[in-house]
């Protein structure tokens, strides 16, 4: 079964996935991966209806920026 990867703000609210890649510079990468956003990683969108994506990852609910969450590749669940 192949999975489609799509970006992250496109995920509606209540859907989960698990990270695929982030594609971004090394800082931002970092960044994310010290919040828990790391290949691998399963998560869970909150709310995605207007500004930041909200998603919950390894327990932890984050706000992220909508052009940062369009970097994050992911496999829906």
């Amino acid at each position: 079964m192949v999975l489609q990867k799509v970006r992250l703000v496109f995920l509606p609210p209540g859907a989960r996935a698990r990270v695929v890649s982030i594609d971004t510079g090394c800082r931002l990468r970092t960044r994310l991966m010290q919040m828990g956003i790391t290949p691998g990683a399963i998560l869970e969108v909150v709310d995605n209806t207007r500004g930041p994506v909200i998603v919950r990852v390894r327990g932890v609910t984050i706000a992220l920026g909508r052009g940062m969450a369009n970097r994050i590749l992911v496999e829906p669940l």
